[in-house]
């Protein structure tokens, strides 16, 4: 399967679309016995129709937890503390709660976890999973449910009847990774959120997966979430970038911008630690220091002062909101966003070479 990257004039016309999600001020917070610690704090973003969005961030950065905030899905001991997801024709879904919210996961947002085997019951067949999650959903069409499953795995590449026999241990991890984009969306939903697409994938298969997310996505003009912490895999299919540190988003964008010309000291750190395929590896700088846990977190001022080349004291006590500085660039720094901008070697980093695109992304694995 091979497809095209939106074109920019497509990617500006889904901005112009109002919002399929829309989150505004939201924190979420950890119940610790050191009280309430927050792991997302006043996050504010988009999601648009037709719009890819890159949530990139490192481990512990808050990106998994913004996500599953999408559902009202936060685990236990979390919960969301203040702000609001508005998703279009349901409303706000962290008011929602039994069976509307039971209804809103599936029908309205499709959700492919991380580490897709454990998502399907080892002890259940695929064509097992869909049944159930067609009954949970009161779907009185069961037949109709299956065909368009089937019809999604085939334009996925994959051999529908033997996979809905399949149980996980039977399906490689690529083919994993679409059933449970065809679980996601087999109820129409219009946003999907894929958290970790291509983690623990072989370069073959995130290929594949890529290419199935591209398309699908340009077919049913969907508003698309992933999550990640792979600079590649945003620079291969975001439209826009937001970027998360220790909870905060710190800087969002069109991705390709973004890339090239990161403002956020952060950003430019972690593109300048992105190993490149191509040219001299040494250019990659590993970002000083460790990314901050929920113990650690400032309570006071910026979240990544104590690992920021452009620090001052007015990182120490305020915590900078985020500003557009450009139009349709956002960031939360107190420095000028001239300041410590990337050289050559940061921007190339940024956006790897093109890749040749092969029959391979097409293959049953």
């Amino acid at each position: 399967m091979t497809t095209q990257t939106p074109s920019h004039d497509e990617a500006r016309a889904a901005r112009g679309r109002p919002a399929e999600v829309s989150i505004r001020d939201l924190t979420v917070v950890y119940r610790t016995d050191q009280g309430d610690l927050p792991a997302v704090s006043h996050a504010s973003l988009d999601l648009r129709a037709g719009e890819i969005t890159g949530l990139v961030g490192e481990s512990g950065s808050g990106k998994s937890t913004l996500a599953l905030s999408l559902l009202n899905a936060v685990p236990s001991p979390g919960r969301i503390s203040t702000g609001s997801v508005e998703v279009a024709g349901i409303g706000d879904v962290t008011r929602l709660d039994g069976r509307r919210l039971r209804r809103t996961r599936g029908s309205a947002l499709g959700y492919v976890f991380q580490a897709s085997q454990n998502s399907l019951n080892p002890l259940k067949t695929v064509g097992k999973h869909l049944l159930d999650l067609g009954r949970s959903h009161e779907v009185e069409d069961l037949r109709g449910l299956v065909r368009r499953a089937k019809d999604l795995a085939e334009r996925m590449g994959l051999d529908a009847d033997r996979v809905l026999d399949s149980y996980q241990h039977e399906l490689s991890g690529g083919m994993r990774q679409r059933v449970g984009i065809v679980l996601a969306l087999v109820l129409n939903a219009k946003v999907l959120i894929l958290d970790e697409p291509t983690t623990a994938l072989d370069m073959i298969s995130q290929a594949a997966v890529l290419d199935i997310v591209r398309t699908v996505h340009r077919e049913n003009q969907l508003a698309t979430l992933i999550v990640t912490h792979d600079m590649g895999v945003v620079s291969e299919v975001a439209d826009r970038l937001a970027v998360m540190y220790g909870g905060r988003i710190v800087e969002h964008g069109p991705a390709v911008d973004l890339l090239q010309r990161p403002s956020h000291p952060y950003t430019r750190a972690l593109i300048g630690a992105t190993a490149r395929i191509v040219g001299d590896t040494a250019l990659a700088r590993a970002l000083p220091g460790r990314p901050p846990d929920l113990t650690t977190l400032a309570r006071h001022g910026c979240v990544f002062r104590d690992r920021c080349p452009s620090a001052m004291p007015v990182c120490e006590e305020t915590d900078p909101a985020l500003v557009e500085w450009s139009p349709g660039r956002f960031r939360a720094c107190h420095a000028d966003p001239a300041d410590g901008a990337p050289g050559p070697e940061a921007a190339t980093a940024a956006v790897p070479a093109p890749r040749a695109q092969d029959d391979a992304t097409g293959e049953r694995p």
